[in-house]
């Protein structure tokens, strides 16, 4: 007998299964690395993935300086803000700038943009853990390898 039921995860079972992996950025493409992160963080690597609940991984970025991108990113992307004061209020930063001083940022902004922009995905950008080089905290979990292939 075939059975018609949906799995619909709950977010006592999804907290269950958490999983830690490692991810050498080393040589990686900034986007290519962001949406595979991006999948980790969200659970669709699972068959028990649930839109609603947070069922997906965490995932420690090591090497964050050394991330390439392609084109003419370097200097003609820009990260934009505005302190919302008229006049002198605009910020902009280019990619070059912010892998010079801050490359967890490029990292964590490329995910940001890939993920849901709720309740949810401020829980989710939490298991998002990067680090400039390659040392981390991190030692105390099993951390499993993470390949792009």
């Amino acid at each position: 007998m075939i059975s018609n039921k949906t799995y619909v995860a709950t977010p006592e079972g999804a907290a269950a299964d958490k999983t830690w992996y490692v991810l050498d950025a080393e040589g990686k493409t900034l986007g290519r690395v962001a949406s595979k992160i991006a999948q980790m963080i969200i659970g669709k690597h699972k068959p028990t993935y649930t839109p609603s609940v947070d069922c997906g991984d965490f995932v420690v970025v090591i090497n964050a300086d050394k991330i390439r991108v392609t084109g003419n990113r370097l200097e003609e992307k820009m990260y934009v803000r505005h302190s919302m004061y008229a006049g002198a209020g605009l910020k902009q930063v280019s990619l070059k700038n912010v892998l010079a001083h801050r490359p967890e940022r490029a990292i964590r902004d490329a995910v940001w943009g890939m993920i849901p922009h709720g309740r949810l995905g401020h829980r989710l950008i939490t298991k998002l853990k990067v680090y400039g080089g390659n040392e981390h905290p991190h030692t105390a979990q099993q951390l499993k390898v993470l390949d792009l292939n």
